[in-house]
């Protein structure tokens, strides 16, 4: 289609927000449409034989019905939503140049900022608390270097990464399978609201859009296609974490991925993905010197920010020392049950005479001090992001 003015542009509005809601209508042949009339306004207003050579009776008959939708963009302002079709020139540059780009894109909050870093973080929606470690330890340090984190709001991974990347002082964007007025899962509306504040939440479909599983693997085109790169943390062999991987690559992106235990079923697809050729992410360290190598040398970088995944210690406590530093040094990032603590003690010699109400006191007194976090009956040890990829 030919440039159209800003104020064109403004005036045509209402129409290309018309246009993406009709049904039955995919992006290549909205695409089409206005290749050859220009502007939504003038499909909008086309009498029925001059559209019939481009739809079937069918579509020109859901165009007319979806005439309502005109008005009704005026009612996005007041809900704090705005629409972007592909050739506005809001519309993100990085998705403006993937295969099969959404006709629009629906936006609460910001968009991702095009002169910065960006990275996926993707996952398992029921991942294990290693998954869940490694998320809180890559979404929080490379968002405390202004990496924006972009993820899917799904539970487990994508929302663990985001949450650490906005708790460490960093911008992260949702992209979802609803409308972006519609909160989902409901669990997320801390999050929902904190996103809003640094950074936004994205969505080809329009508000009011429920979040049905059809709705999920065309938008995962978009969590990839608004990054430079894209991290898997946990990912089973058959998962629609893979699908966005598949995109990723069609697209020229750059995959990575953490390794996991070969017995885990939740790294299964992982591990192949290593075994297919993809890069290996150790720590957060080291993948961000990897990218900035490769990919962000021009990109704008901030100062590391102490955050949760900084292994910053609780204020006012005193570092373990003694028992408390050799209990500590047993203890891993993911839980062990107290049974296994103790036979780990009884193999340390500063530990192996320790009662279990002595134990069960180091442990609360490790925990008070941020050093231990508790998990049901279990205890991990909290971690200083990137530690795991040089032990």
């Amino acid at each position: 289609m030919e440039l159209l003015t800003d104020e064109e542009i403004a005036g045509q509005q209402p129409y290309a927000y018309w246009l993406d809601g009709v049904k039955g209508l995919g992006n290549g042949k909205k695409q089409k449409l206005l290749s050859h009339f220009q502007r939504p306004e003038e499909i909008c207003l086309a009498e029925k034989e001059v559209l019939s050579p481009f739809l079937t009776g069918e579509q020109i008959q859901a165009l007319k019905e979806e005439k309502r939708r005109v008005e009704e963009y005026y009612e996005l302002s007041g809900k704090g939503i705005c629409f972007y079709p592909f050739y506005h020139p809001c519309y993100p540059q990085r998705l403006r140049e993937i295969p099969d780009k959404p006709f629009g894109l629906y936006v609460k909050g910001e968009l991702p900022k095009e002169e910065e870093r960006s990275l996926a973080i993707v996952g398992a929606r029921n991942c294990s608390e290693y998954g869940r470690y490694l998320a809180e330890a890559f979404g929080g340090e490379l968002g405390a270097k202004g990496v924006q984190i972009i993820s899917g709001f799904a539970k487990g991974v994508d929302g663990l990464a985001q949450a650490a990347a906005l708790e460490a002082g960093g911008s992260s964007f949702g992209v979802l399978g609803c409308g972006v007025d519609v909160c989902y899962p409901a669990s997320h509306a801390g999050l929902y609201e904190q996103i809003l504040e640094n950074g936004g939440l994205l969505s080809p479909y329009p508000p009011g859009t429920p979040p049905l599983s059809f709705h999920f693997p065309p938008r995962n085109r978009i969590i990839s296609g608004l990054a430079d790169a894209v991290l898997v943390i946990e990912a089973r062999e058959k998962s629609g974490t893979l699908i966005t991987v598949d995109m990723a690559l069609e697209q020229g992106r750059e995959v990575y991925v953490v390794p996991g235990r070969v017995t885990d079923r939740l790294s299964d697809g992982c591990n192949r993905l290593l075994q297919q050729g993809a890069g290996v992410a150790l720590s957060p360290a080291q993948l961000f010197a990897e990218l900035e190598e490769s990919l962000w040398r021009d990109k704008k970088s901030y100062p590391l920010k102490a955050g949760k995944a900084g292994g910053v210690e609780a204020p006012g406590q005193d570092a373990p020392k003694g028992k408390e530093e050799a209990l500590l040094a047993l203890l891993e990032i993911t839980p062990l049950s107290l049974d296994e603590i103790r036979l780990k003690m009884k193999e340390n010699k500063r530990l192996r005479d320790i009662s279990l109400p002595d134990t069960l006191e180091l442990l609360l007194k490790l925990v008070l001090k941020g050093c231990v976090r508790q998990v049901g009956s279990c205890y991990a040890r909290v971690g200083k992001a990137g530690e795991y990829g040089h032990r």
